[in-house]
């Protein structure tokens, strides 16, 4: 059965982590890195460590407590990089994990990505016919492999080579024996940082959470389009712009700010925990003829708009579902008669707070519909009078193809069923999404135009669903 509950989740495929330190222990830094972002990605993971001659990998699949159980002791150094990973179901294989670490003409080199990039097939292709022997199915080893085959004289420069070829979404760490080099798609539609360490030396991360765990401060974004070299523990990191054709506006993952990143990060100047206060609060203005008594989130994803919902109506927020937080991705099968029943493995309703009371629900998102019903019946069943559903977002109607795993269109709900069919079918006595303005609204450090909507829209700021019809094989995504 799985991890049932997240089913229902759309899923963040990767994050990255890298550091440069001769004053810190890189790898253990690292782990907590990594650690501090699993929650992007819970398949697998992998530290690679350099010391000027030598590099040193170890990864494998599971979270990174079970894949680094005996510690990182053995691995010295003063720079590295980590990765952990989701990937889409099929390719959860052991030859898929990153790092990614090949010897080439420069030397050692190690990568990690998050994202996905969209003509990764067809490249493939290409460099297959031309005798490149590939070892895994991720399309990180595509950007490998034209990095090694380019002829520029620099690393930097066959990097900026490579990149300038690729199309998609991309938060791409590459490291040599001596330094990191970090790049951004020209989109930004994958996040990535800097940040400086307290004793020296400087840091990169998916998410600034990562930072507060191995002592550094946010300095600042990595900008779309931007490659940054980091090389010494106290100059500045050297900046470049690699992409030879900028997009007018940026495009940055609107679900970033709605479910995926953690609370506690700040992307692209926009505080995360601010934007799902912000969300709750249209929310709250969008349905002001509710009057429900007390205001309860799904936990925890639906939480801080819960709570922005509760500010901005001045309705009670109460904690009417409790979460069992030791439910893992997998557990023992139940009976046939407790399936029937499953979703209470990870919530239960607390009646004090629902019973006898009109409830309304605050969740991120509905994808599949196949939770919703389930958590509407425990209200109902534990004595709500009613129960209506607000969604911190619009409904999920079309794919991504920018490193986000979400269904086929056709087993999206929202793109089978009206609102009020999804309504009747998880049995709500009312639907409601925030709006796309109010949405746009409450993410109010981005220009609205420099955000990507394309799984609400259909949208896709590059074209990304002509490149991908394309493609001469479907790859797995990072």
């Amino acid at each position: 059965m799985g991890n049932f509950f997240e089913d229902d989740k759309l899923h963040e495929e990767c994050g990255v982590f890298g550091i440069y330190s001769h004053n810190e222990d890189v790898a253990l830094n690292t782990y907590w890195g990594l650690f501090a972002l699993q929650h992007r990605g819970q398949e697998s993971c992998g530290i690679a460590v350099a010391d000027g001659q030598h590099m040193k990998i170890k990864k494998g699949m599971g979270l990174v407590t079970d894949v680094f159980k005996d510690g990182v002791g053995e691995m010295k150094g003063h720079v590295a990089i980590g990765h952990v990973r989701y990937s889409t179901t099929g390719f959860n294989m052991a030859f898929n994990t990153q790092p990614l670490k090949v010897y080439f003409d420069g030397g050692h080199l190690a990568l990690s990505h998050n994202g996905s990039i969209t003509n990764a097939g067809a490249l493939r292709k290409e460099l297959a016919a031309e005798g490149v022997i590939f070892q895994t199915t991720v399309d990180a080893e595509v950007v490998m492999s034209m990095l090694a085959r380019s002829r520029k004289d620099t690393v930097e420069e066959r990097f900026a080579e490579a990149l300038n070829r690729i199309k998609g979404a991309f938060a791409i760490l590459i490291m040599t024996s001596n330094k990191i080099i970090a790049a951004r798609d020209p989109f930004g539609f994958r996040p990535l940082c800097i940040g400086k360490m307290e004793t020296g030396g400087w840091c990169v991360a998916s998410e600034s959470c990562a930072f507060d765990l191995v002592g550094a401060e946010l300095v600042r974004d990595v900008k779309p389009g931007e490659m940054v070299i980091i090389d010494s523990d106290d100059a500045e990191p050297r900046s470049m712009m690699w992409c030879n054709d900028m997009p007018q506006n940026t495009a940055h993952c609107i679900f970033e700010y709605v479910y995926f990143a953690r609370n506690d990060s700040k992307i692209d100047n926009q505080d995360v925990y601010e934007a799902r206060i912000q969300l709750g609060r249209e929310l709250a203005k969008e349905t002001a003829d509710l009057n429900p008594d007390v205001i309860i989130s799904a936990p925890d994803s639906g939480t801080p708009a819960a709570i922005g919902y509760s500010l901005e109506s001045g309705i009670p927020f109460m904690e009417g579902l409790t979460k069992n937080r030791y439910v893992g991705r997998t557990f023992i099968q139940p009976t046939q008669k407790q399936r029937l029943n499953a979703v209470r493995l990870k919530l239960n309703p607390v009646r004090s707070v629902v019973a006898g009371k009109s409830v309304v629900i605050v969740d991120d998102s509905i994808v599949r519909g196949t939770t919703s019903g389930k958590v509407i019946k425990l209200l109902k069943d534990a004595g709500a009078r009613e129960v209506h559903v607000c969604i911190s977002s619009p409904p999920v109607t079309d794919s991504c193809y920018y490193g986000i795993d979400t269904s086929e269109r056709k087993d999206l709900i929202a793109t089978r069923c009206t609102i009020e069919e999804i309504c009747q079918f998880i049995g709500a006595d009312s639907l409601h999404y925030v709006s796309m303005e109010g949405m746009k609204r409450a993410i109010s450090a981005i220009n609205p135009n420099g955000l990507c909507c394309a799984c609400f829209s259909a949208g896709y700021p590059d074209d990304a669903d002509e490149v991908v019809k394309k493609e001469p094989t479907s790859l797995a995504r990072n």
